[in-house]
């Protein structure tokens, strides 16, 4: 059973990959002038829905979770709407990390906001497809040896590296934000 449940880890993480390089490609196709440094804020637009769509389908999918405790529909509405709004205060929460580490507060907030939320579709979506909005599911996983599935410690490996990668993408560059390439 372990050796099924990498198998279909190690497609669900390559399929996410895969879809992060197709949101590079493919709308050059069809977008006259498309680039991902020219045109980043439509990017991070197609690059934040399309993995947030896939990893609601692999999720649909896959059902890493196998013991739901309720299912009646309130509950599942209610559910949705919490998923949602711990979602969005994820996004404000990155957003005033990333404020915080030098982006400007007014000139560009468009950009750090897109930001955010591409940080938050790779960090937090994946929580609340995996864990739900149930905090003390997080705690749990996110603490020291708390891992008690190979889903979750795959949720902890990508939640991590996500961070530690868009810090140290921007480690070597001051956060001007003023320059295009930035």
């Amino acid at each position: 059973m372990k050796e099924g449940e990498i198998r279909r880890l190690l497609a669900a993480n390559l399929l996410c990959v895969f879809s992060v390089i197709l949101t590079a490609i493919v709308p050059a196709f069809f977008w006259d002038g498309f680039t991902v440094l020219g045109t980043h804020l439509a990017w991070l637009c197609i690059c934040s829905v399309c993995v947030s769509t896939l990893n609601i389908i692999l999720h649909l999918v896959l059902k890493p979770n196998l013991s739901p405790k309720r299912s009646s529909f309130a509950h599942k509405i209610s559910r949705f709407l919490k998923c949602c709004i711990y979602f969005f205060m994820s996004c404000i929460l990155f957003h005033a990390i990333i404020v915080l580490y030098g982006a400007p507060l007014i000139e560009s907030v468009t950009e750090t906001f897109l930001f955010a939320v591409l940080l938050s579709t790779f960090t937090t979506l994946q929580c609340l497809c995996m864990l739900g909005p149930n905090i003390q599911a997080w705690i749990r996983v996110f603490s020291k040896n708390g891992a008690m599935s190979i889903w979750e410690s795959s949720l902890q490996i990508t939640t991590m590296c996500s961070i530690l990668g868009a810090w140290f993408g921007a480690f070597p560059i001051p956060l001007d934000w003023d320059r295009p390439w930035q």
